[in-house]
């Protein structure tokens, strides 16, 4: 494995009962053909074999063990703190890197002074890895529709090429993100990078929201390449946990009330009515358990008012700028410049 002095590299990796898949993930890191200088797992107090795995890497790897589950959010701001590089790559356990996937990534990130955040291709996989021979793809960015949903774009659809150009998108996947050390210390909420309100699900959508008010962008680049074990989408909602439900319900309003601008909302009215109406009904109808999100938010209104009063004094993007990004279908934008920059270096 070849080791490079600059630019440094760290990677975060937030586990709970991931026994299934961590193995894999951190035997992929460590063929990669550019090392990363530390490797931080945070284990939420899993009560499978994951701490038994983790056990066998301690002398590669630095391991945090909690004796709770903090979340995922909270665990990734734990790793993010203990590290040192200028890039920090957050990976979750069930993704699986092809051995150039760092190198590509961090080129990316070094051509462009301007992204804070870089995303790579993610492709489907199985949970025994077992590679499909026509690649799926499962995100090659955020992006948000005008009823404030957010997906990821090209989910589910087959890898044809549609998505080779370097690009600016709203955001990436926690999944496998590559976050600038510069931009993680600007956009940083009362010490937070991640809110450890969300505790997990729809953190990172709410983090790319930010980082653009605060004027970053972020890039995608065809050239870094992972595989993901997905479980949680829309179209499987009513198979997964009820506390699963719950946080994605309280954070779809957390992530809003933290960022959502004056036009931005008054634009799209009528979208984010009907849907929170149907959000709210869903509620009341057949997903009772998730009422105890409105109750989230309404103890802790005055807390997540302060995070947007700051967000808001901090912010950089004008209106325009921020509602052209929500649209029926996924905004991108071309990275031409870079583009050849990194052909230069590729």
């Amino acid at each position: 494995m070849e080791i490079t002095s600059a630019p440094k590299i760290a990677v975060t990796i937030v586990t709970y009962n991931s026994d299934r898949y961590i193995r894999r993930c951190l035997e992929s890191i460590f063929k990669q053909d550019h090392a990363p200088e530390q490797v931080i797992v945070v284990d939420n107090a899993s009560r499978d074999e994951t701490p038994v795995i983790l056990r066998e890497f301690e002398n590669l790897i630095r391991v945090v063990y909690n004796h709770e589950n903090i979340g995922f959010a909270a665990g990734q701001n734990q790793a993010i703190a203990l590290s040192q590089a200028d890039w920090i790559l957050t990976l979750n356990a069930d993704v699986c890197l092809t051995p150039s996937f760092i190198t590509r990534i961090l080129e990316a990130g070094e051509a462009d002074s301007s992204a804070g955040s870089v995303c790579g291709k993610l492709l489907a996989a199985p949970p025994d890895f077992e590679i499909p021979q026509t690649p799926i793809i499962d995100s090659t960015g955020i992006y948000f529709t005008p009823n404030l949903r957010h997906f990821d774009r090209g989910s589910k659809t087959s890898d044809q090429g549609q998505y080779e150009r370097f690009e600016y998108v709203f955001g990436a996947t926690g999944a496998a993100a590559l976050y600038r050390r510069e931009m993680i210390q600007d956009i940083s909420v009362f010490g937070e990078f991640f809110d450890s309100d969300f505790f997990a699900y729809r953190e990172d959508a709410e983090l790319a929201w930010r980082a653009q008010l605060l004027g970053w962008k972020c890039l995608y680049t065809p050239l870094a390449v992972a595989y993901h074990v997905r479980n949680v989408l829309p179209s499987n909602r009513r198979s997964l946990p009820a506390i699963i439900k719950m946080h994605s319900v309280k954070n779809r309003f957390l992530l809003r009330i933290k960022n959502t601008t004056g036009n931005v909302y008054f634009s799209n009215f009528l979208a984010i009515t009907l849907r929170d109406l149907t959000v709210i009904g869903a509620c009341l109808l057949y997903e009772w358990r998730s009422l105890r999100a409105f109750s989230f938010i309404l103890r802790n209104w005055k807390r997540t008012w302060a995070k947007r009063d700051e967000i808001m004094r901090r912010r950089r993007a004008g209106d325009a700028y921020m509602s052209a990004w929500f649209s029926v279908h996924p905004v991108s934008y071309p990275a031409a410049e870079r583009s050849s920059k990194c052909a230069l270096l590729c």
